[in-house]
């Protein structure tokens, strides 16, 4: 019996597993508080293309700097 124990215990919590997984997914966030997760200033860059283009600055003035995505060399050249 107590070879079984352990058996019917990864049995049942995989049934557990599996009966939790077909539950609908609720949303968790109310139409009316999407304009908070959509505030500005919950983004990684609040401006954008001043980020961008200081990358390019910072990418153009070191040249060990990359892996961004910014093209051009150490001399200041495109």
């Amino acid at each position: 019996m107590r070879s079984l124990l352990p058996l019917a215990v990864a049995a049942g919590s995989l049934l557990a597993a599996a009966l939790a997984g077909c539950s609908p997914v609720q949303p968790w966030v109310k139409p009316y508080q999407r304009e908070h997760l959509a505030d500005p200033i919950m983004s990684f860059d609040p401006h954008p293309a001043s980020a961008a283009y200081m990358d390019h600055v910072y990418a153009v003035r070191q040249a060990a700097r990359g892996g961004t995505g910014a093209v051009g060399g150490g001399c200041g050249c495109n």
